[in-house]
């Protein structure tokens, strides 16, 4: 009897155990809970400033303010920026109408690649005063702390005699500083020898990020005394500049790009300007 009970409640008149499932409201707790609460204005600071659109958009100034810069400073430029002298004189034969077209070209692309990450990336312009803010502080603590490590290590301080500029002229590379050499030290040689030794090597993350970072400081530091521009070099300053490297790298993935370039050129217009 008990078997031929079963299918009768499965058909047009259900039990009240098949209703009160069929009545039963859909489980959308568990998402809610998994996402928990809207974070706060500290969580959504630190996660908005980082974001892949808002760095793109905050860094554009120091971008627009170098490019121009350097047309007044009579060809003093960034040591890692290759690519504006090779543009400015061996592309346009130092035509200076050409150089500043094709940067507006560069400008509309960098803003047309923030206007297509607008569906990905929330724009929150009020982080940028908190990202200067960040960035000041970091650069201002950066010299000191390194300073006192290398002391501690028993390297004496003697920094590396440079070429001698103006504030305007300092201003100007401090920028490019900030900007270029974040760009392709931690940006392109740090961010891209990561993903392709982990995604495509598959290799594991925490020592391929650990190399790549001494790695790329490595040579972050020892391009200061390469060119026409080169430092003499010491002990002192390369070890500097390697440390320095490590805490630029550390800033690039903990807080993002735009705070890397922001406080590496903020220390530099401390330490070259004033």
């Amino acid at each position: 009897m008990v078997e031929t009970q079963t299918p009768a409640n499965t058909g047009d008149n259900p039990s009240a155990l098949d209703e009160a499932l069929a009545n039963a409201p859909a489980q959308t707790d568990a998402p809610d809970k998994e996402q928990g609460p809207p974070p706060g204005p500290i969580r959504r600071y630190l996660r908005d400033s980082r974001n892949l659109l808002n760095s793109l958009l905050m860094v554009l100034p120091l971008f627009v303010i170098y490019q121009i810069g350097v047309l007044t400073t009579g060809g003093v430029q960034n040591g890692v920026d290759f690519v504006t002298s090779f543009l400015r004189f061996t592309v346009f034969g130092g035509h200076t109408g050409y150089y500043v077209l094709f940067n507006c070209v560069i400008l509309v692309a960098m803003l047309g690649t923030a206007w297509a990450l607008r569906h990905k990336e929330k724009f929150n312009p009020k982080v940028f005063g908190g990202v200067l803010l960040e960035s000041t502080l970091y650069g201002m603590l950066l010299g000191g702390l390194i300073g006192g490590v290398l002391i501690k290590l028993g390297i004496e301080p003697s920094l590396a005699a440079g070429q001698a500029m103006g504030p305007w002229d300092n201003f100007i590379l401090s920028l490019g500083a900030g900007l270029y050499e974040e760009l392709v030290f931690r940006l392109i040689l740090l961010g891209g020898s990561v993903w392709a030794l982990t995604k495509v090597a598959k290799l594991k993350t925490l020592p391929t990020v650990i190399g790549a970072v001494l790695v790329t400081s490595f040579i972050f530091s020892s391009i200061h005394y390469v060119g026409s521009m080169a430092d003499d070099f010491t002990l002192y300053s390369f070890s500097f500049r390697f440390l320095a490297g490590i805490l630029f790298a550390g800033l690039f993935y903990v807080r993002g790009f735009a705070v890397a370039v922001y406080t590496h050129a903020i220390y530099d217009v401390i330490v070259t300007v004033f």
